[in-house]
């Protein structure tokens, strides 16, 4: 009976590990499915005046449009945020942030300006 139930367990945990998809582990990039989240939306708050503070120059926060979280020794978070320039014109920015897990302080990794297509 015994053996019974390590086999079932070991091969319960094999089809586990395999049917797993590759972007639920630990180092892949996931789509954020919920972008209106409070947390996000607070990121990207936090990523546009932490900008703002370093480099100077006047942005304003609108809202988080797209993005991608990492799970590391903490979270990255890959974003896509629009924010009004000092021209009051609408721009869209490339924002990297980590986030750690144990105490949640935040470090801006990069901020860009998102290319325009022609």
């Amino acid at each position: 009976m015994r053996t019974s139930i390590a086999l079932v367990i070991v091969v319960a945990a094999i089809i586990y590990a395999v049917a797993m998809p590759a972007t639920a582990m630990p180092g892949g990039w996931e789509h954020i499915g919920n972008i209106n989240d409070p947390k996000i939306q607070g990121l990207g708050r936090w990523a546009v005046a932490e900008h703002v503070k370093q480099a100077g120059g006047r942005l304003r926060f609108i809202k988080v449009v797209l993005g991608t979280v990492q799970v590391v020794s903490g979270f990255n978070y890959r974003l896509v945020v629009e924010a009004l320039n000092g021209a009051g014109k609408k721009d869209a920015y490339k924002v990297e942030v980590y986030e750690a897990a144990a105490n949640k302080r935040r470090k801006l990794i990069s901020f860009a300006p998102v290319a325009e297509e022609a």
